[in-house]
């Protein structure tokens, strides 16, 4: 983890982007973080973990809703599989 002063991340922006690429970079104005510069592939890896936990959590939560079950069985006949 890097971090810059945005005046600085201003004046060598294609460094920071090369920083990057190898770890995240934090973008500080007044002595307080105001924004993260990541590569790409992190991104999308973020991006990924975020969907897995909204599945898990949306699972989680349809498995602990009340009422009866319908049978695998049924489900498949009825998509007509």
């Amino acid at each position: 983890m890097s971090t810059i002063a945005a005046s600085e991340a201003r004046k060598s922006f294609a460094n920071v982007i090369e920083t990057a690429q190898h770890e995240a970079v934090f973008i500080e104005r007044r002595g307080e973080a105001e924004a993260v510069v990541i590569s790409t592939a992190e991104y999308h890896r973020l991006m990924e973990a975020d969907e897995e936990a909204q599945d898990i959590a949306a699972f989680d939560a349809a498995m602990a809703e009340e009422g009866s079950n319908i049978p695998w069985d049924q489900v498949k006949a009825d998509l007509g599989w």
